[in-house]
């Protein structure tokens, strides 16, 4: 007997540890393969920042932070400012140059310390709530549980739902890899950095821009999901293969992307101001809104703006998306086939032990 056509069969539905088993693999692969493109479109952001404010960021022997006029790429003769990118390409080469190879994976370290807990989070109160939500809909409203549907709302507001926990979670750590990504600091520096963060804005500082975080991945999540979900129901037969797993993933993730890129953009200037005003205000307040730094970059660079680093965003996100997903979705069935086996063994047992009663008697 055959119970691989549906992952949610009650009967065999992974447990909770099994999906986490699941996620981690493809968390720690996903990291490792996008974190280059991460750093591109970080430093890419950052630099459109630098460019409307017109300074760059300094951080010297992490005992003193300074900030400096950088006007077109040149400064003060002794400060070094971050050479200009004309794009991604052209910043993957600089950046490999000037710095070595090794600083595309800058930020690596709280990246793959936050893809493990953001990633349970995620897939686990994803699957959980999904599931939770597709049984109540057909016992409430079909009654009938052996013609089993899935509305397209509910993969939607799952999505969403568990991206938020996820990112609350998780936006300290986001804060301190976006500043180890937008330049290349020291540890020291960092933590230099974080310490002032906190002395003028408290504990609280460290989710400073969450709220834009949240304006980009919940719908992101919603957008994904509603995807990712439909594809699978336009070709059941396909959505059990890795192969097919990777293009639903990539294409859903390519879609969400898009249209979420201008937020993206906002996250990065709203995190990367962690520093200027710290310097500059003797007790500095909060960075300025989601909207009115959207109207700001809107009014210098026009709608460009705002999807500045689309490309590396696109190309990150898409084998992300599709390595995460596939991933998952294979140890999902490798699960599931798991406590299929184990049910008919016991099944089997059971039968073996009733057969062994009967003949006694």
């Amino acid at each position: 007997m055959s119970y691989e056509n549906n992952l949610d069969d009650p009967r065999f539905r992974i447990k909770p540890y099994q999906q986490i088993i699941a996620s981690c693999t493809g968390a720690l692969i996903t990291s490792l393969f996008v974190t280059p493109l991460d750093v591109v479109k970080t430093r890419l952001q950052a630099q459109q920042k630098a460019m409307l404010s017109n300074k760059c960021f300094l951080y010297c022997n992490g005992l003193m932070d300074h900030l400096c006029p950088c006007l077109n790429g040149k400064g003060p003769p002794w400060v070094k400012c971050s050479e200009k990118f004309s794009g991604t390409m052209d910043a993957l080469v600089k950046i490999s140059r000037k710095e070595g190879i090794t600083s595309l994976w800058s930020g690596l370290s709280p990246t793959l310390v936050l893809a493990v807990p953001a990633t349970i989070v995620y897939f686990v109160s994803y699957e959980q709530l999904r599931i939770y939500l597709k049984d109540k809909y057909n016992r409430d409203i079909k009654k009938n549980v052996s013609n089993i549907e899935q509305p397209f709302w509910i993969p939607m507001l799952a999505g969403g739902t568990a991206r938020i926990w996820a990112a609350v979670l998780v936006s300290p750590l986001e804060l301190i890899r976006t500043k180890m990504q937008s330049q290349k600091l020291s540890y020291a520096e960092i933590i230099e950095a974080l310490k002032m963060l906190i002395k003028y804005t408290g504990v609280s500082g460290l989710w400073m821009g969450l709220g834009s975080t949240l304006l980009r991945d919940v719908p992101f999540s919603a957008i994904y999901w509603f995807h990712y979900e439909t594809i699978k129901q336009m070709f059941p037969g396909s959505s059990q293969t890795f192969t097919f797993n990777l293009a639903a993933g990539a294409t859903a993730g390519s879609i969400a992307a898009l249209l979420t890129i201008p937020f993206d953009v906002v996250k990065t200037h709203k995190q990367i101001e962690m520093g200027e005003k710290e310097i500059y205000s003797d007790k500095p307040g909060r960075s300025s809104s989601t909207w009115a730094i959207i109207r700001r970059i809107y009014n210098q660079n026009g709608v460009r703006g705002l999807f500045t680093g689309l490309t590396p965003r696109l190309v990150k996100v898409a084998p992300a998306c599709a390595i995460m997903i596939a991933t998952f979705e294979h140890g999902k069935r490798f699960f599931q086939m798991y406590n299929a086996n184990k049910a008919l063994e016991f099944e089997h047992d059971i039968y073996l032990l009733q057969n062994k009663r009967d003949s006694t008697e």
